[in-house]
């Protein structure tokens, strides 16, 4: 069996800097971003720790099409997308927590 993938959308709390990932266990690869587990990392670097966009998949192979997609974005189209689920920007890690 397969397994899932997720595409998600890091930022940090002045909301100045996106960071969008893909990883086939969204809970544990938030949890490394909050705890900066790889210290040289962007989102380490930026301090990006509140996931304020996540989207699921059947496969990592349809994460990654969809990562792509998004990274190819405009800063305002990824920001209308954010709103459309995530007005407040607010971090959804305990919703993640839940899974």
């Amino acid at each position: 069996m397969k397994k899932g993938g997720a595409v998600y959308i890091m930022t940090n709390k002045n909301k100045t800097t996106l960071y969008i990932g893909v990883t086939s266990d969204l809970y544990n690869r938030i949890l490394q971003h909050k705890n900066h587990h790889f210290p040289k990392s962007f989102t380490a670097k930026y301090n990006l720790t509140d996931c304020i966009y996540y989207e699921s998949f059947f496969s990592i192979e349809e994460a990654i099409m969809r990562e792509k997609i998004l990274k190819k974005w405009r800063r305002e189209k990824k920001e209308q997308l954010i709103n459309t689920l995530n007005p407040e920007w607010k971090d959804l890690w305990e919703e993640i927590k839940e899974w």
